[in-house]
């Protein structure tokens, strides 16, 4: 487990429920996800800060490490086939590569017609490129969101190849941290989904920290 305390941290930072955040992470910096009450899904993009055509690959992720879920020692690959993050501390033990960002759409087919304008990861996303625009980030639309890690989210595949979406397996404090190999753009949406069991119906804040090495 990292020793630095928390007020050496660059970043100090509690996201809302529901809300995204964005930021740069530097070649040799730590970044700290915090789920702080327990239970919460982060839907997480990493992008190379200098050239954000190239980004974060499950594709690539999973067949380097020959297994679909992500915990300490994974390291995060780009659609370049370049590592760009090591997990280099996690106490909640997995993390899902495989359910997606929730939608407009995502929620009317899995739940219900009157979902569409509920809230979603992928309108999260679109929100923090939207408040960045004229920053290194000009031109980042709904094109350049590939599929994301979902950390501290627990989606068990089944027998026959299905996914659900089940209870989580974190808690209040369980943290997931990571070395930039590179300088890293992170997008993150602290998910607001209500339909499923992924974060218990109830959407919490996180905590985003990052320290200098």
């Amino acid at each position: 487990m990292s020793a630095a305390p928390q007020t050496a941290a660059l970043v100090d930072s509690v996201v809302p429920a529901g809300e995204p955040w964005m930021g740069v992470v530097r070649r040799g910096q730590r970044f700290r996800i915090v789920d702080l009450e327990g239970n919460q899904a982060v839907d997480t993009l990493f992008y190379n800060a200098a050239d954000t055509a190239e980004h974060y690959s499950a594709q690539n992720t999973i067949q380097a490490q020959r297994r679909i879920y992500l915990t300490t020692g994974t390291v995060l690959v780009s659609n370049r086939a370049r590592p760009m993050l090591r997990i280099t501390d996690d106490t909640c033990g997995r993390h899902d590569t495989l359910g997606g960002a929730c939608s407009s759409e995502s929620n009317t087919v899995r739940y219900a017609l009157d979902k569409r304008f509920m809230h979603s990861c992928r309108d999260s996303f679109l929100l923090a490129l939207a408040r960045h625009a004229g920053d290194a980030e000009r031109g980042m639309t709904k094109r350049d969101l590939p599929s994301n890690i979902n950390f501290f989210m627990n989606v068990p595949v089944t027998p026959a190849g299905g996914l659900t979406f089940a209870d989580g397996i974190s808690a209040a404090g369980r943290h997931v941290e990571l070395t930039a190999l590179i300088d890293t753009l992170v997008l993150i949406s602290n998910c607001p989904q209500l339909n499923n069991p992924c974060n218990a119906y109830n959407p919490t804040p996180i905590q985003v920290l990052v320290w200098a090495s």
